[in-house]
């Protein structure tokens, strides 16, 4: 009997790009990952990113046939296959990923970014399967988004469409990373709930073991422990974080009226800590014919191989079409 099909999902990070060989029904193969070297020129890794490839899929048994690539990475741009001007890689202005993989791999090649990804693989694999409207919110290191209408990813006229983390939340307000102050992920990201979390320390007199942690070493997790525990400073930096995410998810559903809203990603693991409260204040600021209507679910993909599952079903998604 022939073996399955597969793709080759792809996760390029600012210190390690993650791969793995994933079947139709998201079943994952064998994965492995190489380190970016975000200094070198982008033509380094994608050579080592092929030699990888080559190597892990001669020890897979069944020796299946690969489909395609799906690539997923920061500032991906899906129309013209390129990575434009990236945060945290050292490469320069605009770069033709998709050209310079396939000059290794004659195998149909597709990239976007990874918010984008994970949107699709939720629709594939994962909570939104069987939606056609849904949002995906990336609650990380940054905070990122997906927009799926008529089952359709937006992308936009230029190919960087759903940018909901660098909407504004208040023009005066925090310096973001993208230059700019006031924005979602200044506010919602891991590291916007810690800043939070101080400014909440400032204010208040309240006893709590957050004020012996050193503002580099706090992370959200330790946040979360702290909330889980009773902390009241901790559970007010989640609360006064889910309002301002529950403000900026309805103001989204006014302009697709998604099925669901899936949260993904580190901050969003901290459970009925931030989705409650922000269904809550979503609700509150609902415009009233969408109040009620739209569920906020955590992520239904696999915890360890998410990204790579992500890309993998941007190429799944090209094949079909």
């Amino acid at each position: 009997m022939s073996s399955p099909d597969v793709t080759v999902g792809v996760d390029i990070g600012g210190t390690n790009t993650v791969f793995g060989f994933v079947e139709r029904n998201g079943a994952c193969l064998a994965e492995s990952s190489i380190e970016t070297r975000a200094q070198d020129p982008p033509e380094q890794l994608i050579e080592r990113l092929h030699a990888a490839i080559t190597t892990l899929h001669a020890g897979i048994p069944s020796h299946p046939s690969i489909r395609g690539i799906g690539i997923g990475a920061p500032n991906a741009n899906y129309y013209r296959g390129t990575v434009e001007y990236p945060p945290n890689l050292s490469w320069k202005g605009v770069i033709d990923v998709v050209g310079l993989v396939r000059k290794h791999m004659d195998v149909p090649v597709a990239i976007t970014n990874d918010a984008n990804a994970a949107a699709l693989g939720e629709g594939m694999f994962g909570a939104a399967k069987g939606m056609k409207d849904y949002i995906v919110i990336t609650l990380g290191t940054g905070v990122g988004s997906g927009l799926v209408a008529n089952g359709q990813l937006i992308y936009g006229a230029d190919g960087f469409a759903g940018e909901l983390g660098h909407t504004i939340v208040d023009p005066a307000g925090r310096w973001c990373g993208c230059g700019r102050r006031g924005c979602l992920e200044a506010y919602a990201s891991a590291g916007g709930i810690c800043r939070t979390a101080f400014e909440l320390l400032a204010e208040s007199r309240d006893d709590s073991p957050l004020r012996h942690i050193a503002f580099d070493e706090l992370t959200a997790r330790k946040l979360a422990d702290a909330a889980l525990k009773g902390d009241k400073v901790a559970r007010a930096a989640f609360d006064r974080t889910a309002r301002i995410l529950g403000m900026k998810l309805a103001d989204a559903v006014t302009h697709t009226s998604p099925e669901a809203i899936i949260l993904f990603g580190g901050l969003a693991n901290a459970g009925d800590l931030i989705i409650g409260p922000t269904k809550m204040y979503m609700e509150e600021f609902m415009l009233n014919i969408f109040r009620n209507k739209v569920k906020i679910l955590p992520s239904g993909l696999t915890e360890g191989n998410t990204a790579v599952l992500g890309a993998s079903a941007l190429i799944w998604k090209e094949l079909e079409r």
